[in-house]
């Protein structure tokens, strides 16, 4: 039961049904200066507070149309962007740090902390329960994407693990579950709902949460062409995300309902309890907290240290974080 890995687009809306739509509601028709927004976002947890804005009818709200670009995880929508696919997407510090550094990417907003999301799975019948343990044994890891680089990186290491002591297998995360399931791979680093999926039936046990090596933040970015063209457009859809933030707090109820019917359009079986205990795990906080930067410093010079950026870029340039205060105005 895999999501699709190709991209998956969507026209919101045409220009007159936007405008039909806002009279019949209420709202602000749409303004002529805003741009359509080619929105990239990962299928994973992560993703899903952007699901959310996209079901929500905030943007409608706003006077925004967009296009929809859904992929596996946050590293795949940065590359899309690199290629100028894509004008916005979420994910982490690193891939924030490798798409500035690869394409010129900026972050509009510090959109969530999803540390409480990723979590190490061993296989339930192996009896594992430390890092350690996974010594000559196959890892299934998203490589490139933050989880999979904050395994390696970080989590490996501080368990005495190098690269070539366990085996990598590479795998988008959607894929982990049933791989785990059919004893193809051992232990996973993975994110939620799949770790939920996991546990809740009985495939795999936590054997390190990330949450205790990194909050791990998620960026929402953009390309610096969209940004400089259209900074209306960046204004009004960081308003929406203010709102989106609202719904998360006050109507949790709602949210989860809009998010649990995505996974069970694509085939996922799990409780709503099961999901709503996954979900809570994402802690939405647009904003720019003020340790946002020295933390970026921070996974720049991993990055550097591994040789997969070339220089520690300039953070005036990467943080942006002019456009969500004029939003919060």
């Amino acid at each position: 039961m895999t999501i699709q890995n190709g991209i998956t687009r969507r026209h919101a809306l045409a220009a007159g049904g936007a405008g039909a739509l806002a009279a019949g509601l209420g709202l602000r028709p749409a303004s002529a200066a805003m741009a359509t927004i080619r929105q990239g976002y990962q299928t994973n947890m992560w993703g899903m507070p952007t699901y959310y804005l996209l079901r929500s009818g905030l943007l409608e709200k706003h006077g925004i149309k967009y296009e929809e670009f859904a992929v596996p995880s946050g590293n795949l929508t940065m590359q899309q962007m690199v290629a100028r696919q894509v004008d916005m997407g979420t994910y982490a510090g690193p891939s924030l740090a490798l798409g500035h550094d690869k394409g010129g990417m900026v972050g509009i907003v510090m959109l969530e902390y999803v540390g409480k999301t990723a979590r190490v799975l061993a296989r339930k019948d192996l009896g594992i329960t430390k890092v350690e343990q996974l010594k000559g044994l196959k890892v299934a890891n998203q490589t490139g994407s933050s989880t999979g680089n904050i395994f390696t990186d970080q989590i490996a290491p501080k368990a005495g693990l190098k690269k070539g002591d366990y085996q990598e297998v590479r795998m988008n995360v959607d894929d982990m579950v049933a791989a785990m399931a059919a004893k193809t791979v051992d232990a996973m680093a993975n994110v939620e709902p799949y770790n939920a999926i996991a546990e809740a039936d009985g495939i795999g046990v936590t054997i390190s949460e990330y949450d205790t090596f990194d909050r791990l933040p998620v960026f929402m970015a953009a390309t610096p062409d969209f940004i400089e063209k259209n900074p209306e457009t960046v204004v009004a859809y960081l308003k929406a995300w203010i709102e989106v933030a609202k719904d998360f707090k006050n109507e949790p109820d709602k949210v989860s309902d809009t998010i649990f019917g995505f996974y069970s359009s694509k085939g996922y079986t799990m409780s709503k309890d099961t999901f709503k205990k996954a979900l809570a795990r994402v802690e939405v906080q647009p904003g720019w907290p003020a340790d946002i930067q020295p933390y970026m410093q921070q996974q720049a010079e991993i990055l550097l240290g591994e040789k997969k950026i070339k220089a520690i870029p300039d953070w005036a340039k990467v943080l942006r974080t002019e456009f969500f205060k004029q939003a919060g105005a």
